[in-house]
């Protein structure tokens, strides 16, 4: 779904696309650029993508009354070792909760966010999650989802079960788990709270954390995720890092993103290497850091937005960000705001880091390997396959597995949130998943 703060980035980068369009000519090939969900790069002057298309969505979801507030978000992708074409997809709703869905995107289980605690406190809102597997419980080895409940202030677990009746997830939070960035409740009704999640294993020790960002902030806190002598599943906060809000530009001068007073520039799509411990965080109005996943160390800036060192002045009567003219310091394949990464790994032990450039509507991908500096290897986008199964627009989260997930998906799935989906109902905001043969998009990265 676009966030105010999507729309503040968008309109930045339209308007410094069009100051740029007044002097140059756009190539051919941008003219040229599909319309399907393309329409917004075309319009960027940027270069078409190659374009691969989904094989089915899930239920459309819907951000109002009538829908219970649900708004897809970010998903992540279970596998069932037993049995692989009974792998699940399980999907954030925000204040909608989690949903889950078989591979055919139907949906087996919905799981409500928690209550508000009170008439003037908000409910809770599950913004981004991922998985955990193998945590050691009492009665067992189990593979957990872990949300991020920016309503609340605090994570959530569910253990996935596949054969359990009443659906495969049961909440296995524990209650006494405190608020991660907050003091009070004062506070977290400010709602300055977890929001961007990812979770890790460290080899070295077996213990499991969960790295999650802070809304309208630039921390990410590291918990290590502590599995209680009942079962239940709560965390402690190991450290704190923060990334800059503000950046020393090459002329000399200071820059930092456009926002509404007292918003910082956040993080919200975050993925950890397995193999090398290392954190990708999308700081969405500036670029992609790479950093050590226990936060020690200096963070990198692996790649910049396109809006990057653009000036900006936020309108108080439109509550947008007017932009100023382009100094030419930002990158040149991600458009604000960088949103869901993942990982797509081989068997060789190469493999990619994918995220989603929001604003022109795709994909960007980059080197895993260290030793080549995390290489920009191209991009893609999730076009229309007819006219009743539309495309990604606007993507929020998106999950890639590399596995394979029975006859429906042998070589692999990638699942990416559509902010729009369409045909629908233009008079309701509509969001749901689009499902993607991860083979396609690897013959689209390699093409």
């Amino acid at each position: 779904m676009v966030t105010s703060r999507t729309a503040r980035s968008t309109a930045l980068a339209l308007a410094t696309a069009v100051a740029a369009l007044t002097a140059t000519v756009l190539p051919f090939q941008a003219l040229a650029a599909p319309a399907p969900n393309g329409s917004r790069a075309a319009l960027l002057g940027l270069p078409a993508l190659p374009a691969v298309t989904a094989r089915s969505e899930t239920p459309v979801l819907h951000d109002d009354e009538a829908g219970g507030d649900a708004d897809a978000d970010d998903p992540a992708i279970w596998r069932n070792a037993a049995a692989p074409d009974r792998s699940l997809v399980i999907a954030t709703a925000k204040q909608g909760g989690l949903r889950v869905y078989d591979l055919d995107a139907r949906e087996v289980q919905s799981v409500p966010a928690p209550a508000s605690p009170g008439p003037d406190h908000a409910p809770g809102r599950f913004n981004n999650v991922d998985l955990v597997h193998g945590l050691r419980l009492p009665s067992g080895r189990a593979d957990l989802a872990v949300t991020s409940d920016r309503g609340g202030d605090r994570l959530r677990f569910y253990r996935i079960g596949g054969n359990r009746a009443g659906g495969p997830l049961t909440d296995v939070t524990d209650p006494a788990a405190p608020p991660v960035f907050s003091s009070s409740q004062a506070e977290i009704d400010e709602q300055r709270t977890a929001y961007g999640l990812a979770t890790w294993t460290d080899k070295a020790t077996g213990r499991s954390y969960a790295l999650v960002s802070r809304r309208e902030r630039t921390s990410v806190a590291l918990l290590e995720i502590v599995p209680g002598a009942g079962g239940e599943v709560g965390y402690r906060k190991v450290r704190t890092l923060d990334l800059p809000a503000d950046f020393r530009l090459p002329d000399g001068t200071s820059w930092s993103p456009c926002g509404e007073p007292g918003e910082l520039p956040q993080v919200e799509g975050m993925v950890v290497d397995p193999a090398n411990g290392m954190l990708y965080a999308g700081q969405e109005d500036v670029g992609i850091w790479r950093m050590r996943a226990d936060l020690t160390g200096t963070p990198k800036l692996v790649d910049k937005v396109r809006e990057y060192g653009v000036p900006g002045a936020y309108d108080e009567e439109t509550e947008e960000c007017v932009a100023g003219a382009d100094p030419g310091y930002g990158g040149t394949r991600l458009t604000a705001d960088v949103e869901g990464l993942t990982l797509l790994t081989e068997a060789d032990g190469d493999g990619h880091v994918l995220a989603s450039s929001q604003g022109d509507d795709t994909f960007a991908v980059y080197d895993r390997e260290l030793s080549d500096g995390n290489e920009y290897e191209g991009g893609f986008r999730v076009t229309a396959a007819s006219a009743a199964l539309d495309g990604s627009q606007e993507c929020d989260g998106a999950a890639a597995l590399a596995a394979p997930l029975g006859r429906k998906y042998p070589n692999g799935l990638l699942v990416v949130q559509d902010g729009h989906d369409a045909p629908g109902d233009a008079e309701r905001p509509s969001t749901n998943f689009k499902f993607v043969d991860l083979g396609e998009v690897r013959q689209a990265i390699e093409d």
